[in-house]
Formats: structure tokens, sequence, C-alpha cells
């Protein structure tokens, strides 16, 4: 027997550390708990962080810290770092696939459909971040010598509860489309299935995306979700995984400072999403600009 069969043989497995992700950084809970993550037969996975109400705080200071760069930065350079997690995701597609199909009970070929589904989601919104300006924005027709112009912006920081059964495909449907338009997120994973959101983490740091852009936490879904909807420097906040008890309470919750809220829906995440959340976090800024006297022609010019 070889010295390299004989390590084989004789090695002992090394368990992954999963973190939460904030602010760019991986720390461990703030709570320093931590809850035991199975697959669909009860075969113990890993331990996932338990999020307290101080790891979702700084998570929103991280989010509001991020927001002015992101926002700001052209809308070609963000489709360009989007794009580049779906480069990244590629290269850990492996990783993925082991991952979803442990976490959603799925065979090894469903698994690779919907990550390879997930990264085909990246380019989607990717391609669409210089493009949803020029279809919901426009200049409007008013009576007198202006130029009346409306255009799309982010709404600010939006907290997304992520699908509790689409632990992968559904995660990155909600969150590449609150991105791609310039808004910073925290997500809050899956409860039951946080492993492929927790992986997320680790590419999106590795993307070129500015810390702070994406924050992700685990652990009790109506925990984590109540302080982050009364935020006072929460902006929005996507209810797609909550049910319906915890939706109501979060959506009472949110009208304190006037919050955007996306209710939860059905949705078939393996579809075409289309353009429905990329408007669902924008606000519309009108501009009147004055052309000068208008002459017989219609025009001063």
């Amino acid at each position: 027997m070889s010295a390299v069969e004989k390590s084989e043989q004789q090695r002992l497995s090394v368990f992954k550390t999963y973190k939460l992700y904030v602010g760019g950084k991986f720390p461990r809970s703030e709570s320093g708990r931590v809850y035991e993550v199975t697959d669909s037969k009860g075969k113990w996975l890993a331990n996932a962080p338990q999020s307290s109400r101080k790891d979702a705080r700084d998570a929103v200071v991280a989010a509001r810290k991020a927001f002015g760069g992101w926002s700001g930065a052209t809308a070609y350079n963000r489709g360009q770092i989007l794009y580049r997690v779906a480069e990244m995701l590629e290269g850990r597609r492996d990783q993925f696939v082991r991952e979803v199909a442990d976490s959603e009970g799925l065979s090894k070929a469903k698994a690779s459909a919907v990550v390879d589904a997930a990264v085909d989601r990246w380019v989607w919104y990717a391609g669409w971040t210089d493009k949803i300006a020029q279809v919901i924005g426009g200049a409007n027709p008013v009576a007198g010598p202006y130029f009346n112009l409306s255009t799309p912006e982010p709404t600010g920081v939006v907290t997304v509860l992520a699908p509790q059964e689409s632990s992968f495909l559904g995660l990155v449907s909600v969150i590449a489309p609150v991105i791609a338009t310039g808004n910073t997120v925290i997500v809050i994973a899956s409860e039951k299935s946080p492993l492929p959101a927790l992986s997320l983490g680790e590419v999106l740091a590795t993307s070129d995306l500015p810390g702070g852009v994406v924050n992700i936490l685990s652990g009790s879904t109506a925990e984590i979700a109540a302080p982050l909807a009364a935020h006072q420097d929460v902006n929005a906040i996507d209810l797609a995984g909550a049910d319906d008890a915890l939706a109501k309470e979060l959506e009472i919750a949110a009208a304190d400072n006037l919050k955007r809220v996306l209710r939860p829906q059905a949705v078939d995440y393996s579809r075409t999403p289309g353009t429905e959340r990329l408007t669902a976090f924008l606000e519309t800024k009108t501009v009147w600009h004055p052309t000068g006297a208008l002459g017989v022609s219609g025009s001063s010019y």
C-alpha cells in the first residue's frame, strides 16, 4: 500500500463551518448559537448559525453603508458584477449541486438542472440592469414649455425572506432583481435549508460585489424578520418566504415607516421571471425642466 493510499484511509473528515455573510465578512452569530441542518431523510448535514436580533441590526447597518456606492454605480457596472457572480457559480457548480440535492431531496440530475437555472437567472438579471430604466422610464407629454422626465431609482435597503422550499433557485430569484436595480439587501435564508444560501455568500465575496450589498442571515425566520420589519432604516420587505400568519404580522410592523411590502404569492421559480421583481423595489423620480418659450413652430430652438 502506498503512502498516499494509507493517508487516505487514515484521514478524518473535514466538516465545513458555515457562517453568516454580513458587510462582506463571515461572522459567526453574535449569540453564539447554532442549529442542526438535516437532509430530507433526517441525516445531519451541518450546524448553521442561529442569527440574533443583533445580527439583523448589524446587517442593516452594513446594507445602509453600502447603499450609496452601489446605487451610485452605473447600471452597466452592476450588470458586469452580476454576470461575474454567474461565472463564479459555474466554477463551483459541483458544490452547489451537492448542497441543493441534500437540501431539497433531489436527484443529482434534478439538482444539476436547478443549479444551471440559478446560474442562468443571474445572467438574465445582469442583462436587465441597464435596460429597465428604458422600459419603465420615459418622457411625459405636458402642456407647457417643459421637459417632463420620469426615471426609476432604487428604494433603498430591502429585507428579503427567501423562499422556504426553493433553497437556491428561489433564493437567487429574489436576491438578484433587488440588487440589479441598485438596492442593497438583507436576506433571511430558508430556515430548513440554509446551506446553499450561506455558500452563496462565499461566491458573492469573490465576485467584485462590494461588501454590504448582500447580507445573508440564517436561523429562525420569524425571530429574525420581526426586528427587520420594524426597523426604521429598512425601506422595503419581500415576504416570499413567510406563511400567511407571519406575513400579516410583518406587514403590520412594516407599516410603521411605510415600507414597501411585496406580499407572498405562489411562484414557479423555474419559469422565466419577467420584470415584476425588478420593478417591485423601484421608486419613480419625475423631473421638470424648462425648455424656454415655445414659438409658433412649437420649439424655441
